[in-house]
């Protein structure tokens, strides 16, 4: 469950940029919200690699 709690926490950091970017146009706000996308699809790799992996040795 920690690996979700990561997700969780990632996304509820971004809150506020998406809300800046989104309705207030700050562009700066959009450049975290990129990066902050890019970390959260690195993190669902990851945790879809080590699912795959937990499962295939059950």
């Amino acid at each position: 469950m920690n690996r979700f709690n990561e997700v969780k926490d990632l996304i509820l950091e971004l809150e506020g940029d998406f809300d800046k970017f989104y309705d207030k146009k700050n562009q700066a706000a959009g450049t975290r919200v990129r990066k902050g996308m890019q970390e959260l699809k690195n993190l669902a790799q990851e945790i879809r690699v080590e699912v795959q992996d937990i499962k295939n040795q059950g």
